[in-house]
């Protein structure tokens, strides 16, 4: 394996310590920028978008519109009294962030080099190697930042690091067969059985995810299905009778099931865009018995 190139450049949001829910032992989590798909229940909407994006917090703006005003890109503008930032005229240069009087507008998301990234996973080395830990790629879809991904997976391998990701597995299976290779783990997302319902509600259909799947495990790679189970989606017991089969058809015999939450309800305030499934109760693991009774009886190691 070659070195890896610590000046790669990428575009994140977040690096999470001590995650103990993605993937084996004690992790850092580092979580990418871009997403080919837009679930409507994402909990992570600020993600989507491939680049560095403004937030407006509605509560905290004392409306002066000064922030239209100091633009000399003209990327924002009033609707309804709600600020708007068009995100391909906006150049970055954050002088409405720097000359806010309420700090109400905020940027999401960082470019950081491979370098700057692993020296703050590397800052939990002792609690990987007690725990089986290690680094874990996230997103959005870290698929889509493939050279940068490439690259920090590679420096890790050098720290002798163990190598999760969570994907969509969204993506040219040339590119995903060429990414894999450096992953110990994968924490693999089926949102639908049905390619169509999948288009219906992620904006892309499942035929490229399936593919991968069905490869990954081929390979001897561990995998994890693991299904978001969301209301009115997929969360009929017909439905995980479906998932049954076309786990059993990609090699799997097991899966986890993720009941839906409402973690990311405000994050869509805050992008100023309209959450599909506002006020629509979570789903907790004693409403999901039956559902997941199914998958056991179809001998699908099921678990939450």
């Amino acid at each position: 394996m070659r070195k890896a190139n610590y000046m790669q450049t990428g575009v994140i949001f977040n690096i999470q310590k001590f995650s103990i829910n993605d993937g084996p032992g004690i992790r850092t989590v580092v979580f990418f920028k871009g997403c080919p798909l837009h679930c409507k229940w994402c909990a992570n909407p600020e993600s989507q978008l491939a680049k560095i994006q403004i937030l407006w917090d509605k509560k905290k703006c004392l409306h002066c519109h000064h922030c239209l005003e100091i633009c000399l890109q003209k990327a924002i503008s009033l609707k309804n009294d709600n600020i708007f930032i068009d995100t391909n005229k906006c150049t970055l240069c954050k002088q409405c962030i720097n000359t806010c009087p309420q700090k109400a507008l905020t940027s999401e998301g960082e470019i950081k080099t491979v370098q700057q990234v692993l020296d703050i996973v590397l800052q939990d080395e002792v609690f990987y190697e007690e725990s089986d830990g290690g680094i874990t790629l996230s997103g959005g879809e870290f698929l889509m930042q493939t050279q940068f991904a490439k690259e920090l997976l590679i420096a890790a391998k050098e720290k002798n690091l163990h190598t999760c990701c969570e994907t969509t597995g969204f993506c040219t299976p040339e590119k995903f067969q060429h990414i894999i290779q450096y992953i110990d783990y994968i924490l693999f997302d089926l949102k639908h059985w049905n390619s169509q319902k999948h288009l219906e509600g992620t904006g892309v259909d499942n035929k490229l995810i399936l593919t991968n799947m069905k490869y990954a495990i081929s390979t001897g790679k561990k995998v994890l299905p693991r299904i978001p189970v969301i209301p009115k989606f997929n969360d009929s017991l017909e439905d995980a009778k479906r998932f049954c089969e076309v786990l059993h058809d990609v090699g799997s015999n097991q899966c986890q099931l993720l009941p839906f939450h409402q973690f990311g309800e405000n994050k869509y305030y805050l992008l100023n865009k309209k959450y599909a499934y506002e006020n629509q109760p979570a789903l907790h693991r004693e409403d999901l018995q039956e559902y997941l009774q199914i998958f056991l009886d179809n001998d699908i190691h099921a678990f939450f």
